[in-house]
């Protein structure tokens, strides 16, 4: 069985001293993984990726109970950048390129933590293989390019930091569908080629599980369910409720599920 490289252990997040986010959160990621995290909007998906980044300090979030600990050391309460040099690299939700600088500038940037002058020359080769959209766009302006390159963009500058851990936040958003497909295509290869584990935050459960091994479903800041991803995509609930289709396959609006009812094993 492959090690659980990162683990959350019943963490409690609080905003501003006030306003409690994940209440009691735990969910594993074995090495070579990719796995998704589902839920809504306001669930509080994003805010588990930024307690393991360490980005909740820009916030005014911190965690205040339980622990994170990365190849079985904790890193709760570490600086980002430490967690970045440790191998955990979050791409934020929103394609933030630095749009004043040029597509390699921006990839150069992903790797400011690392000394090692030869490395990052075979990664920017690496990321140009991968994203070879990218090599005809590498001296123009980032704030120039369309949104699928965009996402390459964040994802390649990402992958500058030589992370042994990617945390992607919502990479289908705003994407027209054939460039989402082309996107996780691309996540799915370096996941077998790069060994590159992945927790992957996602809305759009259909793409999401069909690259996941594994998954879990969040629902007020607590999992409320997880398995296989195999297991989630046949599961009668996450079909009605995260897929939007019923039994016979018919799809629902999210209005007219008020009257669903979560099986008593997810509030256990």
């Amino acid at each position: 069985m492959s090690e659980k490289m990162l683990r959350l252990n019943n963490v409690q997040v609080i905003y501003s001293d006030v306003i409690l986010v994940l209440k009691g959160l735990s969910l594993e990621v074995a090495e070579g993984q990719i796995v998704a995290l589902l839920g809504a909007n306001g669930a509080g998906k994003t805010t588990t990726l930024k307690a393991i980044s360490g980005l909740l300090k820009t916030e005014d979030g911190r965690v205040t109970d339980g622990s994170i600990e990365f190849m079985g050391r904790r890193i709760d309460g570490l600086d980002p950048e430490d967690i970045c040099r440790r191998g955990i690299v979050q791409v934020m939700e929103g394609r933030k390129v630095l749009e004043t600088l040029t597509v390699e500038e921006n990839l150069r940037i992903g790797g400011y933590t690392r000394r090692d002058a030869d490395g990052i020359q075979q990664d920017l080769k690496m990321i140009y293989e991968y994203f070879p959209v990218l090599v005809a766009r590498r001296h123009q302006v980032a704030g120039y390019l369309s949104g699928g390159e965009q996402q390459m963009l964040v994802i390649g500058r990402a992958l500058m930091s030589s992370p042994r851990v990617i945390l992607l936040d919502e990479p289908s958003l705003g994407l027209a569908p054939m460039l989402v497909e082309e996107i996780f295509e691309i996540v799915q290869r370096m996941n077998r080629q790069e060994k590159l584990t992945v927790l992957l935050v996602e809305q759009n459960a259909t793409l999401a599980l069909a690259i996941a091994e594994h998954g879990y479903v969040m629902e007020n800041g607590r999992i409320v369910l997880e398995g296989s991803a195999a297991a989630l995509r046949d599961n009668a609930d996450i079909k009605e409720f995260y897929l939007g289709l019923t039994e016979v396959g018919a799809r629902k609006s999210y209005r007219d599920v008020k009257h669903y009812k979560r099986r008593k094993r997810w509030l256990s």
